[in-house]
Protein backbone atom coordinates (compact mmCIF):
# COMPACT_ATOMS: atom_id res chain seq x y z
CA UNK A 1 0.00 0.00 0.00
CA UNK A 2 1.26 3.79 -0.54
CA UNK A 3 0.18 6.81 1.10
CA UNK A 4 -2.09 7.64 -1.68
CA UNK A 5 -3.85 4.41 -0.48
CA UNK A 6 -3.67 5.15 2.87
CA UNK A 7 -6.90 6.39 5.07
CA UNK A 8 -6.43 9.89 6.52
CA UNK A 9 -6.42 9.72 10.69
CA UNK A 10 -4.00 6.60 10.68
CA UNK A 11 -0.80 5.77 11.99
CA UNK A 12 1.65 3.70 9.71
CA UNK A 13 5.01 2.45 9.61
CA UNK A 14 6.77 3.38 6.32
CA UNK A 15 7.84 0.20 4.97
CA UNK A 16 10.25 1.70 2.19
CA UNK A 17 10.66 4.34 -0.41
CA UNK A 18 9.85 2.98 -4.24
CA UNK A 19 11.54 5.37 -6.61
CA UNK A 20 14.67 5.32 -9.03
CA UNK A 21 14.77 8.95 -8.57
CA UNK A 22 18.13 9.76 -6.30
CA UNK A 23 16.96 13.51 -5.46
CA UNK A 24 13.18 12.32 -4.47
CA UNK A 25 14.65 9.86 -2.07
CA UNK A 26 17.02 12.70 -0.35
CA UNK A 27 14.46 15.02 0.01
CA UNK A 28 11.87 12.07 2.02
CA UNK A 29 15.37 11.11 3.45
CA UNK A 30 15.86 14.69 4.77
CA UNK A 31 11.98 14.76 6.04
CA UNK A 32 12.90 11.69 7.97
CA UNK A 33 10.30 9.60 5.64
CA UNK A 34 12.68 6.27 5.82
CA UNK A 35 12.04 2.66 6.48
CA UNK A 36 10.65 1.71 10.00
CA UNK A 37 9.67 5.58 10.90
CA UNK A 38 5.92 6.19 12.00
CA UNK A 39 3.59 8.46 9.43
CA UNK A 40 0.40 9.86 10.01
CA UNK A 41 -1.96 10.64 7.66
CA UNK A 42 -3.57 14.01 8.20
CA UNK A 43 -5.69 14.92 5.27
CA UNK A 44 -6.08 13.49 1.71
CA UNK A 45 -6.43 16.42 -1.08
CA UNK A 46 -6.81 16.20 -4.95
CA UNK A 47 -3.09 17.06 -5.60
CA UNK A 48 -1.58 15.59 -2.45
CA UNK A 49 -1.47 15.10 1.11
CA UNK A 50 -0.89 16.28 4.38
CA UNK A 51 1.38 14.01 6.74
CA UNK A 52 3.41 14.29 9.91
CA UNK A 53 6.58 12.81 10.56
CA UNK A 54 8.36 13.05 13.42
CA UNK A 55 6.77 15.88 15.02
CA UNK A 56 6.67 18.00 11.60
CA UNK A 57 3.84 18.33 9.23
CA UNK A 58 4.69 18.35 5.56
CA UNK A 59 2.50 18.50 2.46
CA UNK A 60 3.22 15.83 0.23
CA UNK A 61 2.43 15.89 -4.09
CA UNK A 62 0.75 12.66 -5.42
CA UNK A 63 4.69 11.79 -6.88
CA UNK A 64 5.92 11.98 -3.63
CA UNK A 65 3.24 9.95 -1.59
CA UNK A 66 3.05 7.21 -3.97
CA UNK A 67 6.58 7.10 -3.85
CA UNK A 68 6.38 6.28 -0.46
CA UNK A 69 5.31 2.32 0.72
CA UNK A 70 3.28 1.61 4.68
CA UNK A 71 2.64 -1.27 6.53
CA UNK A 72 -0.07 -0.69 9.13
CA UNK A 73 1.33 0.48 12.50
CA UNK A 74 0.85 -0.03 16.03
CA UNK A 75 -0.11 3.48 17.30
Amino acid sequence: MTLIDAEAGKTYVISGIDTGDDEMRSFLFRLGCYEGEPITLISKKRKGCVVVIKDGRYSLDNQLAEAVSLKCGDQ
